[in-house]
C-alpha cells in the first residue's frame, strides 16, 4: 500500500519513443494497450510550454504551429549525449526550439540544455526532464485506466543505446516518480510480443527471429532465438539516429527548396514555417505508404504566399534512398555477429511505424531473397506489449517459468591502454547480466597508481570510442614496470548498466566506478529534478482546478440567464432585476479577472452568487412556506448545474 491508503497498481510497460510513446499493462491473462484521454493508443512524445500551462502529448503537438519555439520533440535524441556531439549539432538546425550547452568547465563536457519561455520566464530543461514529463503522462494514463496509483514500470530503450543513454533513461523514470524495475531493449520486447502472439512459448518450436525495429528516431536490428519459454538474443545492431523523423526532415528540405524555386524566397530560417512544413511532411510520408501520389496545400505559408506541391512515392523514395539503404547494412552485420545465414532466419518481424514504408519493406524482402515479412503484430504497440509482459513477469503476475529473457551488450566495453589502444574486456553481443575480468599492469617503473579510462565502441583507438568515465587505483607498491598485477572487473546488470572495479592482486587495494560521467546526471541532480517534477505536477493540478472552477462559474451564469429567460415570468420584477444585476456584475468581474491563477477565488465567487440568487428564487416562488425548501425553479437550476451539494443559507 502507498501513502494515504492508495492501492499501488500493477506494474506497467512503457515504450518511450522518439515521436510517440505507448503504455501497456497485464490484466486478465493478457496485455491491454491503454488509450489516452484523446482515445488514442499512442501518445506524441511532445511537451509544450505556454504563458499559462505546460502541455504533454496530443495537446502539445496540436498547438506546435502557433508556439514552435516552446514546443519540444525528439528529446530522446538528446538523452545521454554531449552538446558538441556531431549528431546533436546537425539536429539543432532542424529544431525550432533552442538548445544550448549546459554549464561546465570543459567545453567538451557540456550537456545539452533546452531553453523555453514558460509563464514569461526563461526556463532551462535537461532532456531527462522532458522525457520524465512524457513518462509522467504515460503513468497518468495507466492510473486512469487501472484506478490505482502506479509506481513500478519496465521502460524500453533502443538496443543500440549506449551506457550513458540507458542510465539517462533510468534517471528520467526516477524523476517521473517511477520505480524502474528494468530497462530492456525495444526489439527484445517486440520479440516477446511476437512469441506471445505466435504462442511459441507453449510449443517445442525453435525459431530464429530477426526483429527489424525502425521507429521515429532510432533503428535497431536484433536476432532472437525463441524456443519454448526462452528468448535468447544472439546479436544486435542498429543506429540510434535513424528513423521516420529523418525522412520528414528530408521532405522539409525538399519543400523549402521547392518554395525557393517557385517564389525566390528562402524560408529555411523561419521556425513557424518549418513547423508547418514538418507537420505536412509527416502527413505526406504516411499517405505515400498507401498512395502513389499526394498533394500538400498550405495557405499563407509565408508572408501571404500559399504553397502547393505534388509529390509521388517515387520522388519520396529518391529523396530518402540513402537513408533507406542504411537500414540494410545493420541487418547484414547482425547476421554475421550471430554467425547465421539468411536461410537460418525463420521470421522477419516488422516493428515501428516507419516499417510501413513500402520501399523499406521491398529492400528487406530483397535482402532475404523474397522472403515474406511477418506483419502479424502491431508495429506501433509491440514494444509496449512486450514491456508489459516483462513487467508482469518481474512482479510475479506471470509465472517466472513462462518466460526467460537473455539479452546482450550492444557495444564492446573496455579500457584505454598506455599506448592508446582499446583493450576490450566485454565484447559486443556478450550475454547480460555478466561479469568479465581483464588483467593489467603498470607502464612505468615505480608507478604507484593506475588510471582506468573506460570506453565503449568498436574502434581500435580508445579515444575514437564513446568515453564513459575514469577512475584511479592508488596504493600500488613501487615496483619495476610490468610487475604489479591489477585485475579490472566489468559488471553489467540486467538493465545493461555498467560498474567497473579494479584490484591490486598483491595488496588487495580496490576502487570502482559506477559510470557517472558528464553525460549522466548526478544523484543530487536527479533529486533536484525530481522535486521540480513534483512542483510541475502541483502547478498542473492547480491550473486544472482553476480552469474547472472558472468553468463552473461561467456555466452557472449561463444557466441562470437561460433559466431567467425561460422561467423569469414567475419572479417579481424587482427580484428579477436584482438577479440580472448580480449576473451582470459577475460577468464584468470575470472579464477583468480572467487571468487570476487561484481556483479558490472563482469558487468563492460562485458560492457568493449562489448565496445571493438562491434565497431570492425560494422567497419569490414560495414565500408562504413555513419550512425552508428549495422551489421548483431553484431545484431545476441546481439540478441542471449538478450543484445539489450546496445548501441554501
Amino acid at each position: 500500500m502507498s501513502q494515504k491508503g492508495e492501492t499501488v497498481g500493477p506494474a506497467i510497460g512503457i515504450d518511450l519513443g522518439t515521436t510517440y510513446s505507448c503504455v501497456g499493462v497485464w490484466q486478465h491473462d493478457h496485455v491491454e494497450i491503454i488509450t489516452n484521454d484523446q482515445g488514442n493508443r499512442t501518445t506524441p512524445s511532445w511537451v509544450a510550454f505556454t504563458q499559462t500551462q505546460r502541455l504533454v502529448g496530443d495537446a502539445a503537438k496540436n498547438q506546435a504551429v502557433v508556439n514552435p519555439s516552446n514546443t519540444i520533440f525528439d528529446a530522446k535524441r538528446l538523452v545521454g549525449r554531449r552538446f558538441n556531439d556531431e549528431i546533436v549539432q546537425k539536429d539543432l538546425k532542424m529544431w525550432p526550439f533552442k538548445v544550448i550547452g549546459g554549464p561546465s568547465d570543459d567545453a567538451e563536457d557540456k550537456k545539452p540544455v533546452i531553453v523555453v519561455s514558460y509563464k514569461d520566464e526563461e526556463k532551462n530543461f535537461s532532456p531527462e526532464e522532458i522525457s520524465s514529463m512524457i513518462l509522467v503522462k504515460m503513468k497518468e494514463i495507466a492510473e486512469a485506466y487501472t484506478g490505482s496509483t502506479v509506481k513500478n514500470a519496465v521502460i524500453t530503450v533502443p538496443a543500440y543505446f549506449n551506457d550513458s543513454q540507458r542510465q539517462a533513461t533510468k534517471d528520467a523514470g526516477m524523476i517521473a516518480g517511477l520505480n524502474v524495475m528494468r530497462i530492456i531493449n525495444e526489439p527484445t520486447a517486440a520479440a516477446i510480443a511476437y512469441g506471445i502472439d505466435k504462442k511459441i512459448t507453449a510449443t517445442d518450436a525453435k525459431k530464429n527471429v530477426l526483429v527489424f525495429d525502425l521507429g521515429g528516431g532510432t533503428f535497431d536490428v536484433s536476432l532472437v532465438c525463441v524456443e519454448k519459454n526462452l528468448f535468447e538474443v544472439k546479436a544486435v545492431s542498429g543506429d540510434t539516429h535513424l528513423g521516420g523523423g529523418d525522412f520528414d526532415n528530408n521532405l522539409v528540405i525538399y519543400f523549402v527548396e521547392d518554395f525557393k524555386k517557385k517564389h525566390n524566397v528562402d524560408i529555411s530560417e523561419n521556425p513557424r514555417v518549418l513547423g508547418r512544413l514538418r507537420a505536412a511532411s509527416e502527413r505526406v510520408k504516411r499517405t505515400l505508404s498507401s498512395a502513389h501520389e499526394t498533394t500538400i496545400e498550405i495557405d499563407c505559408l509565408f508572408e501571404g504566399i500559399d504553397f502547393t506541391a505534388t509529390i509521388t512515392r517515387a520522388r519520396f523514395e529518391i529523396i530518402n534512398m540513402d537513408l533507406f539503404k542504411k537500414c540494410i547494412d545493420p541487418v547484414d552485420q547482425c547476421l554475421k555477429d550471430a554467425k547465421m545465414e539468411k536461410s537460418d532466419v525463420h521470421d522477419v518481424v516488422l516493428v515501428g511505424g516507419s516499417t510501413r514504408i513500402p520501399k523499406i519493406q521491398q529492400l528487406l524482402e530483397d535482402f532475404f531473397d523474397g522472403k515474406e515479412l511477418c506483419r502479424s503484430i502491431n508495429p506501433d504497440e509491440a514494444v509496449a506489449h512486450g514491456a508489459a509482459v516483462h513487467a508482469a513477469l518481474l512482479t510475479g503476475v506471470v509465472d517466472q517459468n513462462d518466460i526467460v529473457l537473455v539479452d546482450v551488450a550492444p557495444l564492446s566495453l573496455g579500457i584505454e591502454s598506455y599506448s592508446g589502444e582499446m583493450i576490450v574486456i566485454v565484447p559486443r553481443n556478450t550475454t547480460v547480466p555478466t561479469r568479465k575480468v581483464g588483467r593489467g599492469t603498470t607502464a612505468l617503473d615505480n608507478q604507484t597508481g593506475v588510471s582506468f579510462p573506460v570506453y565503449e565502441g568498436e574502434r581500435l583507438i580508445a579515444t575514437e570510442n564513446n568515453f564513459l568515465g575514469k577512475f584511479v587505483l592508488l596504493g600500488i607498491p613501487p615496483s619495476p614496470k610490468g610487475v604489479p598485477q591489477v585485475d579490472v572487473w566489468f559488471d553489467i546488470d540486467a538493465d545493461g548498466i555498467l560498474t567497473v572495479s579494479a584490484e591490486d592482486v598483491d595488496t588487495g587495494n580496490k576502487n570502482q566506478i559506477r559510470i557517472t560521467n558528464h553525460s549522466r546526471l548526478s544523484k543530487e541532480e536527479v533529486e533536484r529534478l525530481t522535486k521540480e517534477a513534483e512542483q510541475f505536477r502541483a502547478e498542473d493540478e492547480r491550473y486544472l482546478r482553476k480552469v474547472m472552477a472558472q468553468n463552473a462559474l461561467e456555466n452557472y451564469l449561463k444557466s441562470m440567464l437561460e433559466s431567467l429567460t425561460e422561467h423569469g415570468g414567475k419572479l417579481q420584477r424587482e427580484d428579477k432585476f436584482k438577479i440580472e444585476e448580480a449576473i451582470k456584475k459577475t460577468i464584468e468581474w470575470l472579464d477583468w479577472n480572467f487571468q487570476l491563477k487561484e481556483a479558490i477565488i472563482f469558487e468563492r465567487k460562485l458560492k457568493e452568487l449562489q448565496h445571493f440568487c438562491v434565497p431570492i428564487l425560494d422567497r419569490a416562488t414560495r414565500p408562504e412556506a413555513a419550512i425552508p425548501q428549495r422551489s421548483v425553479l431553484t431545484s431545476t437550476i441546481l439540478k441542471f448545474l449538478g450543484l445539489w451539494s450546496f445548501s441554501t443559507p
